[in-house]
This record gives structure tokens, C-alpha cells and sequence, in this order.
């Protein structure tokens, strides 16, 4: 399967990620008209489009200042192509980025089975006393540790 990279989704694209996100525990509450308008406020975008098919087959996003910090968020692989080494693929485009070449913290945060995943790329849960900290819309901690 031969697959291009867009660093910006079109077309349909925002649609197929929208499907993405429905069967994930983490963002099955999304919105589509959400899914647009933070495509629209994110700096980095990468998604890896089937050149057959035209499906989308995995995406990730980063927020960003370009100096100091770069969060990187929603790396997603369709179910499909799940074990083919998309993710790592995804997480290469996204640590070589030309625009994000000099940033000096990446971060993300993940389920602790996927520690080891990020582990490859220099990622640690070892920040010594730095702790994460959520402030969302309700006042009760979401379900299963849910992020939409």
C-alpha cells in the first residue's frame, strides 16, 4: 500500500478523520463541525492518505510556539492498517517535521500501555515533580480517562 503524506486535510479528509474519531473511546464524542475547526487552529498536521483508495489511514496533530514546547496529540491509525508500523511511521513525521525542528520539549500524554510505543522517540514519564493538570467544562473527571 502505498501511502503520501498531506500536511493539511481537504475534501473529504476532515469526514474520514470525523469516522476515526467515532470508533475511539477517547473521541467518540466529537463533532464534525469540531474536528474542522480544530484541523483549523492546529500548527502541524500529518496524515497519511492511501494513494489507492484515497482513506485516510492515520493522522496526527501538534500545538505548538516552534521554540519551546510542541504537544502532539491524536495520533490515530484506522483499524485497518493497525500493526503495520503506521503509528511509528506517524511519530517519525512528526519528531523530523521541518517547522518543528527546533523545538526544545515535545510532550503528549498516553494510556499506560502505549508508554513503551513513545518510549522509541526519547519520550519518559519521569518529570521528577511536574505534575498534569485538567481544567475541562465539567466538574466531574470524565469516564475511562476520556480527552474529547
Amino acid at each position: 500500500m502505498g501511502l503520501r503524506i498531506v500536511d493539511r486535510l481537504d475534501g473529504d479528509l476532515p469526514e474520514q478523520l470525523h469516522l476515526l474519531y467515532r470508533g475511539e473511546w477517547w473521541t467518540n464524542r466529537r463533532e464534525l463541525d469540531g474536528v474542522r475547526r480544530m484541523l483549523e487552529g492546529s500548527d502541524v498536521v500529518i496524515g497519511l492518505v492511501d494513494e489507492d483508495t484515497g482513506v485516510l489511514a492515520g493522522f496526527a496533530r501538534v500545538i505548538t510556539d516552534f521554540v519551546y514546547k510542541a504537544l502532539v496529540l491524536d495520533v490515530i491509525v484506522d483499524e485497518r492498517h493497525r500493526g503495520t508500523g503506521l503509528g511509528a511511521r506517524l511519530m517519525d513525521e512528526v519528531v523530523e517535521h521541518p517547522r518543528l525542528r527546533d523545538v526544545a520539549h515535545f510532550e503528549l500524554y498516553c494510556r499506560p500501555e502505549l508508554v513503551a510505543f513513545y518510549e522509541r522517540w526519547g519520550f519518559t514519564n519521569e518529570l521528577g515533580v511536574i505534575q498534569f493538570f485538567r481544567r475541562g467544562r465539567s466538574a466531574t473527571p470524565p469516564a475511562s480517562g476520556d480527552d474529547s
